[in-house]
């Protein structure tokens, strides 16, 4: 029997081992905020769908908590929370961030989250940890508008800050690495045209980038997400990465395309709108269409563009697992 690993090696190398890989994730909404709630709801979502890995989802403030933030489950459908108080509000607030502790608060809990995912499922199932990038995280420390507003004005101030959450982020890898994770989930939101041009986001983000991703090099299963349009999918090219997944069915590149501009191996082939407001025929239709581009499924992970929404039906999750068994 081929194990979860090897299939997603033969992958990574740009094979297919018995069948193609899947995975899907979601967020737990008011799960996620008790590490036994998220383990226990991570779990037991592997153990109804059989994925070939889990990527766990915390709620986005996990990491910047413990500066102050708040957030609260308000409904949305993604299963993401609203931020109701900032921490960043004048521009010398980015100076006043200090290095957070992985072993305390907020982060504490993430690792012991993990901790109780691997009691749970076993040493056979590859779990990568969601990691947002620095610039991704002053976003939600300081709100989308503000934080441009200033890089404008004050672009050094604000680097003080990335600064500080980059050591935070390399310190919590360094624990998560520790409880034997596989690789992590590196979640980008500002690698886009619609944000920077490729200068900027070379000084604001891709150095940063390249930091936090150093140090994972001796993990196997690291995922590149790029999120939103009009991206900078050279990236995926340039990261040390093995997988890059990507909103491929609502932006440039589609699969196949982005597949040739990386040795990577990608995630996607199946729309959120359908996993939602399809049936199971759109779903297998959608995924055999995937894996048809990507010559039988070689070198793809069949998987969604971005979190699966948690009012997808059950019967359209099972559709997406089901079809790589008849591929």
């Amino acid at each position: 029997m081929t194990t979860k690993r090897e299939r997603l090696q033969a992958t990574i190398e740009g094979g297919v081992a018995d069948r193609p890989a899947v995975a899907l994730w979601r967020h737990f909404p008011v799960d996620d905020q008790d590490p036994k709630a998220l383990a226990a709801a991570t779990a037991a979502f592997q153990r109804d769908y059989d994925f070939d890995f889990i990527k766990v989802t915390p709620a986005s403030s996990f990491c910047v908590r413990d500066w102050g933030v708040e957030d609260e489950w308000r409904g949305s459908t993604e299963g993401t929370r609203e931020y109701t108080r900032r921490v960043i509000q004048d521009l010398e607030d980015w100076c006043k961030l200090k290095d957070l502790d992985p072993e305390s608060g907020a982060l504490k809990g993430q690792l012991k989250c993990l901790e109780l995912i691997k009691q749970e499922v076993g040493s056979e199932v590859p779990i990568i940890q969601t990691i947002f990038n620095p610039l991704a995280q002053a976003k939600n420390l300081a709100g989308q508008e503000l934080l441009f507003d200033h890089l404008h004005r004050e672009p050094e101030l604000v680097e003080e800050g990335l600064k500080v959450i980059t050591q935070s982020v390399l310190a919590f890898i360094d624990s998560a690495q520790s409880l034997a994770i596989d690789g992590i989930f590196y979640a980008i939101q500002h690698a886009s045209y619609e944000f920077f041009d490729r200068q900027s986001y070379a000084r604001f983000g891709e150095r940063y980038d390249h930091e936090i991703l150093a140090v994972t090099e001796g993990l196997w299963l690291n995922v590149l997400h790029l999120h939103g349009k009009s991206l900078m999918f050279d990236l995926a090219a340039k990261y040390p990465i093995q997988v890059v997944n990507w909103h491929d069915r609502e932006t440039w590149p589609e699969l196949s395309e982005g597949k040739k501009r990386t040795v990577a191996a990608v995630c996607g082939g199946i729309g959120r709108e359908t996993m939602v407001l399809g049936e199971p025929q759109s779903i297998v239709r959608e995924a055999k269409g995937a894996i048809a581009s990507m010559n039988g499924g070689r070198g793809l992970i069949l998987g969604t563009g971005c979190v699966v929404p948690v009012i997808a039906p059950h019967v359209n999750i099972q559709a997406a697992r089901d079809a790589v068994d008849f591929a």
